[in-house]
């Protein structure tokens, strides 16, 4: 994010910050990351779907948004509402999308039971992968070669590109199903986090030693109610957990992999759906029903800005303030 004299200078845009933001009013939110100045709306009024998951590529070129059963693709810089690409194949509820480091393809989850990797290069679908339940969320390992999902079975696998199959299942949780899942940057531990609040922790070993891949760490209860995202910072210090408790609770993470709760971020009235770390993970935004999107302070714990715009529940946030 902008050093802290960047603030004095919340009148102007800060191009090199994405904050981006998606609702059930179907309308997609550019925001002024300092000022709270909404600066651009993909208006999608004639279209059906709400937006349920978006991500920027590495290059801050194009924004993904997962609506309903498709996925537009957006240029971060134009000030058009059509979209460069639109991919069409899932069946159901599109539950994930991320961007590969390179921005080669793109990868969803859906609640048709499938992930699909989508080449944005010839904007074809690339590859096809039978879940056969309900996928929650996929991340991409930071190799590039795997991907992680979580499921409404309660497992979580693991997908080799180069081998196009499933080569490793977990499941922690007996049946319950698995909402969230976050990998640390450098690829070290996996965080999963269950619909009844409680998160599982996993330190995953190279593939190349004689430990499990995926080695069992701790489990600990983050929320009483409905957990909705979990996610490692950047510098793997934090663990950013939200719930249906319309908290956001902060959790250090310890060199053995424990993890002890910092301070519980409150403001959000409502539901809150969704996170994402600034580049330094100093600061956090949230997305939440009370139609509300947050920028908060690490450091103190306090909602640095409120961004206001939508008319019915924030649901997704983005953002990019990296190198591009």
């Amino acid at each position: 994010m902008p050093s802290q004299s960047s603030r004095a200078a919340a009148a102007r845009p800060d191009l090199s910050v994405i904050l981006v933001t998606g609702s059930y009013d179907h309308d997609i939110r550019f925001w002024e990351a300092w000022s709270g100045i909404c600066s651009r709306t993909i208006a999608r009024k004639d279209e059906s779907g709400q937006v349920n998951r978006l991500a920027i590529s590495p290059d801050k070129r194009l924004l993904a948004a997962a609506i309903h059963k498709k996925v537009n693709i957006y240029e971060v810089a134009s000030t058009s509402s059509t979209p460069l690409i639109t991919f069409e194949g899932h069946n159901a509820n599109i539950t994930s999308v991320s961007f590969h480091s390179e921005g080669k393809w793109v990868v969803t989850g859906s609640e048709d039971g499938t992930i699909k990797i989508w080449d944005l290069r010839s904007t074809h679908l690339h590859r096809n992968y039978d879940n056969e339940a309900p996928v929650n969320d996929v991340v991409v390992h930071p190799n590039q070669g795997e991907l992680i999902s979580c499921d409404q079975a309660g497992r979580i696998k693991q997908w080799d590109l180069s081998e196009n199959i499933c080569t490793h299942e977990l499941t922690p949780a007996g049946d319950t199903p698995m909402r969230s899942i976050s990998l640390a940057s450098d690829g070290s531990c996996l965080v999963a986090g269950n619909y009844k609040g409680k998160c599982y922790v996993w330190k995953i070993n190279d593939e190349r030693s004689d430990l499990p891949r995926f080695q069992a760490v701790t489990k600990f209860q983050a929320h009483t109610k409905y957990l909705t995202r979990c996610l490692l910072s950047p510098d793997t210090k934090y663990l950013a957990t939200c719930s249906a408790d319309t908290t956001v609770k902060i959790w250090s993470l310890t060199p053995t992999y424990e993890f002890k709760m910092e301070k519980v971020l409150q403001g959000h009235q409502r539901w809150v759906w969704d996170c994402a770390f600034s580049a330094d993970s100093a600061y956090l935004v949230t997305a939440s029903s009370d139609h509300t999107a947050r920028l908060w302070e690490m450091a103190s714990g306090e909602t640095v800005r409120q961004y206001t715009g939508h008319h019915k529940a924030a649901v997704c946030c983005a953002l990019h303030d990296g190198a591009g």
